[in-house]
């Protein structure tokens, strides 16, 4: 008898919820961004309700919007990933911890230190989401007059990731026997000096801290234009995506799926989780009224920066009552402007409702009762559109509440959803093998 699919299901956390109006949202925490105790009582009934990973983006920099529409946004100020989830570690037993950390504007020793240092005291939980940054003011905080250029940033990011892989290898899985009575601590023949020197960075190594729990921690890689497709398929274990509808999905998965195999990998070994935004409700019309009242607290200001923001362009000047002009070729994500424009043209779409509908959440979004909700859900996992979700909340407490409660049960009963973790890692949630150490695999197999 074949084993029956199941959802992975990640929670997307930072900030609490992408829509621009959660903090307004009645009975809404206004402060859950930046509230300790507030989200660690998010990540605690997201474990309760088995979910796999509580995942954090990251910015580099205020978001790079107007004044008038950055004094309305909840994610001005955000915890620093690794601190804050440092601080989960100590709160929660099960639930994977996944940080964004950037290839652009950091070291390769910096962020393969942190995500091992995260994974041990975890005991095994950390995910690193390689990103690139498309934001152009994260720059001007790292010396730079200017952003890097995308295929640059692209091509440093491969080189980055085999830096970072080769250092969490440093040691052998055994190579700590810390033998009291010989006094000896390691084997030092089980001990890799890395000597990197390639096109964009110089890395000697070891890495000093000892190989991970989980080998590697969990890759997630976020970018669905050519460069990232290709990158995703070489490199991720997780691709945090964000197609629109199933029929884009189904086209994504198709093809990063395809990308691997062409290259030899096993294509269950890697998981496709797009951003999902769910309100559930009574009915379906209760949810979409609940969506309506969201929506409607997003000021016009803020919307407008969305848009400028998404199309890599300022767009204040545009005629909101008119189409979206033709947009110029930017240095920004090249994924994000396409999606947008693409929006625009199937729905036709003037720069005004495409600035409403982008101020408070413009992606894929399941609004509906737990039923309807887990209907779409089920379709878009045996019809390989993905291999689960990374939910974005509305508002919270009550947003995140309506689905652990009251979706993911209807998930369970289904058998769509785990009714408890089998593992201890996130890499046990997702189904995903322990990488074996590149410089040491022959001496452990031998050992075995």
């Amino acid at each position: 008898m074949t084993e029956q699919k199941q959802l992975r299901l990640g929670a997307f956390m930072r900030p609490v919820s992408l829509h621009t109006g959660a903090w307004r949202y009645p009975g809404a925490y206004p402060d859950a961004n930046f509230n300790f105790k507030h989200i660690k009582s998010f990540a605690q009934k997201l474990e309760a309700a088995k979910f796999d990973a509580f995942f954090m983006a990251d910015h580099l920099a205020v978001l790079n919007m107007p004044v008038e529409a950055l004094k309305r946004s909840h994610t001005v100020t955000s915890f620093e990933p690794f601190t804050l989830l440092s601080a989960l570690a100590a709160v929660t037993e099960k639930i994977g911890l996944v940080a964004t950390a950037s290839t652009t504007f950091d070291q390769p020793y910096h962020i393969a230190r942190r995500f091992a240092s995260l994974d041990h005291i975890s005991e095994g939980r950390a995910g690193w989401n390689i990103v690139t940054t498309s934001n152009p003011d994260a720059a001007l905080n790292f010396g730079l007059d200017e952003h890097v250029e995308h295929d640059e940033r692209y091509h440093r990011a491969r080189e980055f990731y085999d830096v970072v892989t080769g250092l969490w290898d440093s040691f052998a899985d055994d190579a700590f026997i810390r033998d009291v009575e010989s006094g000896i601590f390691f084997d030092p023949e089980k001990m890799h000096v890395l000597a990197h020197k390639g096109e964009s960075l110089s890395v000697r190594g070891p890495l000093n801290i000892a190989r991970t729990p989980q080998g590697w921690p969990v890759i997630v890689q976020a970018g669905q234009s050519e460069p990232g497709r290709q990158l995703a398929a070489e490199t991720a274990e997780v691709v945090f995506a964000a197609p629109r509808d199933l029929e884009g999905a189904k086209s994504l998965y198709a093809d990063i799926k395809g990308r691997m195999q062409a290259i030899g990998r096993n294509r269950d070994h890697l998981k496709i989780l797009p951003a999902a935004f769910v309100i559930v409700g009574d009915t379906v019309e209760d949810a979409r009224a609940k969506r309506a009242k969201l929506d409607s607290l997003v000021h016009y200001d803020s919307a407008l920066a969305s848009l400028s923001i998404s199309l890599g362009h300022d767009a204040s000047g545009f005629d909101p009552d008119g189409p979206l002009p033709e947009i110029p070729e930017t240095n920004a994500s090249k994924s994000s402007r396409e999606q947008v424009i693409r929006l625009a043209e199937k729905e036709n779409l003037t720069v005004r409702q495409l600035a409403q509908r982008l101020g408070g959440y413009g992606g894929l979004a399941f609004v509906g009762t737990p039923q309807t909700i887990a209907d779409e859900m089920e379709q878009w996992l045996f019809e390989e559109g993905s291999d689960g979700f990374n939910v974005v909340f509305p508002f919270l407490p009550q947003g995140l509440d309506d689905v652990t409660d009251r979706l993911v049960p209807e998930l369970q009963r289904r058998g769509l959803f785990r009714r408890d973790y089998e593992g201890t890692t996130l890499r046990d949630h997702l189904g995903l093998p322990r990488p074996e150490n590149r410089f040491f695999a022959q001496v452990a197999q031998a050992a075995q």
